[in-house]
C-alpha cells in the first residue's frame, strides 16, 4: 500500500465483502516497515506524510539501493526518489528496475509513473552554475505532484532578466530561489512577491564564498519578509518543503 487512499480502498473492499477481514488485517500488519538488515524501509510514510520514503543515494552501495527500491516496488510504490546518486551506481542497478535518471541533478526516479500537476511552484536560479541544485528541487517538486516553472540565470547581475518574468513570480504559490556567490536573489524575489520564498544557498563561488557559507549567511539575514532558508545545496529539501506549502489547500489538477 503506497498511500492512505490504498488503505481507504482496502477498508471499502472489506465493507462491501470483496475482501476478507483476515486478509485485510494481514495486509495492514505487513505495511508499516520492512527490515532488510541494512535498512528498515518505512512503508507507512506515504500514509503519514503523503509521499513515499526518499532514498539518499550517497554512501549506499548499488546493491543496497537496489534492495531498497525493489522492496518498495513490490509494495506498489511508484515515483521513488533517489537523491545524490552518481551515474556509476545507476549503471550497476538491475535492468529489471525501471529508472529515469537526471544527470545534472544526480537524481533518479524508480518505477516512474504519471503524476499530478497542482498549483504553481517557481524555481529560479542566480546563474547557470546553480542549475544542478535547482533541478534537484524542481524534479522533487514535480514528482510530488506539483506544477513547476523554471526561471534559470535570472540573477542580480542582470536584474532586468528577472523583472521580465514578473507574471510568473506573482502567480506562484511558492518560489524557490537558488543562488551562490552573495546569495542576493532570494532577497530581491522576496521583496516582489506575496508568497513564501525558500532560499537555497549553493556552493558556487570563489574563495571567500567559503563553499556556500557566504550565500547562506546572506540569505539568513535577508531583509525581505517571508523568506526561509534551507541548507547549502539542499535542493531536495527545498522542493519537498515547497510541495507542502503548495498543497496546503485543496487544489484542482491542471487539465
Amino acid at each position: 500500500m503506497d498511500n492512505k487512499y490504498d488503505i481507504l480502498q482496502l477498508l471499502r473492499s472489506v465493507a462491501d465483502g470483496s475482501t476478507d477481514p483476515e486478509q485485510a488485517l494481514l495486509q495492514l500488519k505487513e505495511a508499516p516497515f520492512e527490515d532488510l538488515d541494512y535498512a528498515k524501509i518505512d512503508l507507512h510514510r506515504s500514509v503519514r506524510q503523503g509521499a513515499s520514503e526518499v532514498i539518499y543515494g550517497a554512501g549506499k552501495t548499488p546493491e543496497q539501493i537496489a534492495g531498497i527500491v525493489q522492496a518498495m516496488g513490490k509494495r506498489g510504490c511508484q515515483n521513488i526518489l533517489i537523491t545524490r546518486i552518481g551515474k556509476e551506481s545507476i549503471d550497476q542497478l538491475p535492468d529489471t528496475i525501471p529508472i529515469d535518471y537526471h544527470t545534472d541533478a544526480k537524481l533518479a526516479i524508480a518505477y516512474p509513473a504519471a503524476h499530478k500537476k497542482r498549483g504553481r511552484i517557481v524555481v529560479a536560479t542566480g546563474g547557470t552554475s546553480d542549475i544542478p541544485v535547482a533541478e534537484e528541487a524542481a524534479l522533487t517538486a514535480e514528482v510530488l505532484g506539483n506544477h513547476v516553472v523554471r526561471l534559470y540565470d535570472v540573477g542580480v547581475a542582470g536584474l532586468h532578466r528577472l523583472l521580465s518574468h514578473l507574471d510568473d513570480l506573482m502567480s506562484a504559490r511558492c518560489i524557490i530561489a537558488v543562488a551562490g556567490m552573495e546569495g542576493a536573489l532570494a532577497s530581491v524575489i522576496g521583496g516582489l512577491v506575496d508568497c513564501p520564498v525558500i532560499a537555497v544557498p549553493t556552493s558556487v563561488g570563489y574563495g571567500a564564498s567559503f563553499g556556500g557559507l557566504s550565500a547562506l549567511l546572506s540569505m539568513l539575514n535577508s531583509c525581505a519578509s517571508g523568506c526561509s532558508v534551507v541548507n547549502i545545496d539542499n535542493g531536495f529539501g527545498a522542493g519537498y518543503l515547497a510541495s507542502r506549502i503548495n498543497q496546503m489547500e485543496g487544489l484542482e489538477e491542471e487539465s
